[in-house]
């Protein structure tokens, strides 16, 4: 067992019983579940717009190289300098040097996943660059030292009295204000921030390869104030979000804004084609796009996960998923949570350490069933319990395990030879994680096999 592992389990343990956890997540989960139907609703067929919409990344996914190329060359042309980042140190790298050259002292960024994923914010405090969280959600999260928890609702495990407190704690507010006076108070802190930095840092919901540009998809602005206030804008985004024409926006928005928080279409869609050109009055200066690979072409070069990359970060596999609904986000111990971190993280880190994200499933098919761009979730999680035992990855006591069970399933004799007692102090002794909060199991005395034979004979 991998200390990762390890960790996991203990977690999940510790969250499987804070029923108190799982009121307010099946309470968010639940008011997104009663939202999507009405966003599904402007679609003819939703089936078939998912069907396109897979079929298009597809097409990207499968010309890659070709489409980060044209988009490179389309927005270069306008000013903005692409930057090609193998992994998280060089995209740290490369911003700190960005910031260092701009003598920023400030910088105010948007949710953002992949900034996440490089753990941007603490690289920053390191460096004495003052990060600061604009989207609300990140906000609150950053105020409580903790890590987003939801792709999508970086707080929605939180409770409004829990931001009350949170904010009285930290912000010395009052105790009893309500949402709408903690945001506005959110809004005033953070309005300071966009006038005083020097740079600002977005992601990018998708990569338009054609036209040369990026596409932030948000519900509060934030994202508009962090790449037009600051003098320098940073984009950094993961190579597997391009799209390869702007026309496709027009099934990939409302397919986002559906499967994500259950709008017809999210409240401020922009495109960003570079800096501030001349003749405008508005935007930054500089515009740099980190394009950031990170182990994404370790999957790329996977023929059958290669499918993952198609992902377009809706959250909806995660809000399906029963197990992510007992255990949590913060369980994960990665940004991506949910089946679809599960499916991706032990690709992009270590296998050995992560494998056992894979198995932190019922395979029950729902997040499959749910997701925008029908990725087969279910069945890329089992590819990767299988590629950890093709690897070697899985423990020596679990392989004596299934092949001894291998070998009693092929011999009928043999299964009969333990039937009763012996086999239900063998199961309940090999099987303590289900024992361990379930009653033992206690098998008949006699097979069907053998029952069938007594009472009709051979």
């Amino acid at each position: 067992m991998s200390e990762q592992s390890g960790i996991f389990i203990e977690k999940s343990n510790v969250k499987t019983a804070d029923l108190e956890h799982r009121r307010k997540i099946n309470f968010n989960i639940g008011k997104y579940n009663a939202v999507v139907p009405q966003g599904k609703s402007q679609f003819a067929d939703v089936h078939l717009a998912r069907e396109r919409a897979k079929n298009t990344k597809w097409r990207a996914i499968e010309t890659l190289d070709q489409q980060l190329e044209t988009f490179e060359a389309a927005i270069t042309k306008r000013g903005a300098k692409v930057i090609w980042a193998e992994n998280s140190e060089q995209a740290n790298e490369e911003i700190l040097k960005i910031c260092k050259a701009k003598n920023c002292k400030t910088l105010v960024k948007s949710k953002s996943m992949v900034t996440e994923e490089i753990h941007l914010n603490s690289f920053l405090e390191k460096n004495n660059i003052e990060s600061v969280e604009t989207d609300l959600g990140e906000y609150i999260q950053q105020l409580d030292g903790e890590p987003p928890y939801h792709i999508v609702t970086p707080a929605m495990h939180k409770s409004k009295e829990d931001v009350a407190r949170l904010f009285t704690e930290k912000l010395g507010t009052a105790p009893n204000l309500t949402p709408g006076q903690l945001t506005l108070v959110a809004r005033d802190k953070l309005r300071e921030k966009y006038a005083q930095a020097e740079v600002g840092v977005t992601g990018a919901n998708f990569i338009i390869a054609d036209i040369g540009a990026i596409a932030v998809t948000e519900n509060e602005g934030n994202g508009r104030l962090s790449c037009s206030m600051p003098k320098t804008h940073i984009v950094v985004v993961g190579i597997e979000k391009v799209i390869p024409t702007m026309n496709d926006l027009a099934l990939f928005w409302p397919l986002l804004a559906t499967y994500g928080t259950g709008q017809r279409i999210t409240v401020y869609n922009t495109i960003v084609t570079g800096p501030r050109q001349e003749g405008e009055t508005d935007g930054p200066d500089d515009m740099y796009v980190i394009l950031l690979d990170n182990g994404r072409t370790n999957i790329l070069d996977n023929p059958i996960q290669r499918e993952s990359l198609y992902c377009i970060r809706c959250g909806a596999c995660l809000n399906a998923c029963p197990v992510y609904k007992n255990i949590g986000g913060h369980t994960y111990a990665t940004p991506y949570s949910g089946p679809i971190g599960s499916v991706i993280t032990p690709q992009l880190k270590e296998m050995k350490d992560w494998k056992h994200l894979s198995y932190a499933s019922s395979l029950c098919g729902n997040c499959t069933e749910v997701c925008a761009v029908k990725i087969n979730l279910h069945e890329l999680l089992l590819e990767n319990r299988h590629e950890a035992v093709e690897e070697g990855d899985s423990a020596i006591a679990e392989r004596i395990t299934w092949k001894m069970w291998k070998q009693s399933m092929l011999r009928r004799s043999w299964m009969n030879m333990v039937n009763g007692n012996t086999k239900s102090w063998f199961i309940n002794k090999v099987g303590k994680s289900w024992t361990a909060h379930r009653g033992e199991l206690d098998f008949p005395k006699r097979s069907f096999n053998e029952q069938w034979r007594k009472k009709n004979g051979n």
